[in-house]
């Protein structure tokens, strides 16, 4: 009796469980059923615009002095005085250095006693010559004697012209003792002192005008053929053009310098070593703010891109070599597109291929979205286009 009485207990108690469980179970279903579908993700989405794109070639710049002068003397000598300000302003003509001038001077002086020597026997012929003419003709001297007075008065005469000549050039040695600029413009640093011994193979410092001020940037050959020609489609003949195509320059600091530059002239060859050429142009420098040997990126339109395709460049994300966007569909849904990219304007990016006008694209997180997903699109922001 007992033994039944425990069956039917344990019976009882596992008929219980079952039915709380199977309540639990049907509770959870109920919960599953009622709790309500996640919205799709709000993607914010512009549209593919198109228009004429100016495309700028860039290319790294080096300054240099419109005109360069080095400073050497003509003549040897002990320099005794440096006459100009480092890195300052100087006049054409004016003196940069002085050469010890007293060895120069007496030179200048044996010069011009030597001419007065032969001054001295020009004269003295003449008057021989002068005098024996008319004792020739009356026979009173030989003929001969005529003749060799003519001879010494013609020496004597040459001998006057190499002292003058000797002179002068002894006149020009003691003048060069002042060491002048050539040039007006930003004198460098003097490379000597006062006391050194220099001669005409001594660099004694540089000059360099500035203003306007050269910039040497080099091209490929293919941009060189493009811009020498135009004959592309949409490309600018910058070698022709230079008037109407203006140089921007981007210094260092990447400020660009308010001055409008222009082209002067391509070198006469092409660098076989990097297939470059070397263009050179020029800048204004009022303010002389540029010096010989700053270095700047250099820009001028190349191109004008007509009806380009373009999106921001925060909607392309680049994958394994290749370029995607994400593009919403007319019914909300994201298509992985993969794209050919072209050159950049600005903020925006050119779409060669692969893209429609008038489609949309997420603007921003492409990377994030999966294809077939159903997304809610919101017009992106005007500061994100």
């Amino acid at each position: 009796m007992r033994e039944e009485a425990a069956t039917r207990l344990q019976r009882g108690v596992l008929a219980a469980g079952v039915g709380l469980a199977l309540a639990v179970c049907a509770g959870c279903e109920s919960r599953v059923r009622s709790a309500p579908a996640l919205p799709p993700p709000t993607v914010a989405v512009v549209q593919a615009t198109q228009k004429d794109v100016p495309i700028y070639g860039n290319w790294v710049g080096t300054l240099e002095g419109y005109v360069n002068a080095q400073i050497q003397p003509q003549v040897s000598g002990y320099l005794i005085r440096q006459d100009y300000r480092e890195g300052g302003l100087v006049q054409k003509g004016q003196t940069l250095f002085e050469i010890d001038p007293r060895p120069l001077q007496a030179a200048l002086d044996q010069a011009k006693a030597q001419l007065a020597e032969a001054q001295a026997q020009l004269a003295k012929t003449t008057l021989d010559v002068n005098r024996d003419i008319p004792e020739a003709q009356a026979h009173a001297i030989p003929q001969s004697q005529l003749d060799n007075d003519r001879q010494a008065q013609l020496a004597a005469k040459a001998a006057v012209e190499a002292g003058q000549a000797a002179v002068e050039t002894a006149s020009l040695n003691l003048g060069y003792t002042k060491v002048r600029s050539l040039i007006g413009g930003i004198a460098g640093i003097a490379t000597v002192q006062a006391g050194n011994l220099v001669g005409p193979s001594s660099a004694l410092t540089s000059v360099s005008q500035v203003n306007p001020i050269k910039v040497y940037f080099p091209i490929s050959e293919p941009e060189y053929l493009s811009m020498a020609g135009g004959t592309a489609p949409g490309t600018v003949d910058l070698l022709s053009q230079v008037r109407s195509v203006p140089l921007r320059l981007i210094l260092s600091d990447g400020s660009t310098y308010p001055f409008r530059g222009r082209i002067l002239f391509a070198d006469r060859q092409v660098d076989p070593q990097t297939g470059t050429i070397q263009i050179v142009g020029a800048f204004p420098n009022p303010k002389e703010l540029l010096r010989p040997g700053e270095y700047g990126r250099v820009s001028a339109l190349t191109r004008i891109m007509k009806n380009a395709l373009l999106v921001p460049q925060s909607a392309v994300t680049q994958l394994q070599g290749g370029y995607e966007i994400a593009v919403v569909g007319p019914r909300n849904t994201v298509e992985i597109r993969s794209v050919e990219i072209g050159p950049m304007s600005g903020t925006m990016w050119v779409i060669e291929s692969g893209l429609k006008l008038g489609e949309r694209v997420a603007a921003e997180g492409a990377g994030s979205l999966r294809p077939g997903e159903a997304v809610r699109p919101v017009e992106a922001p005007a500061g994100s286009r």
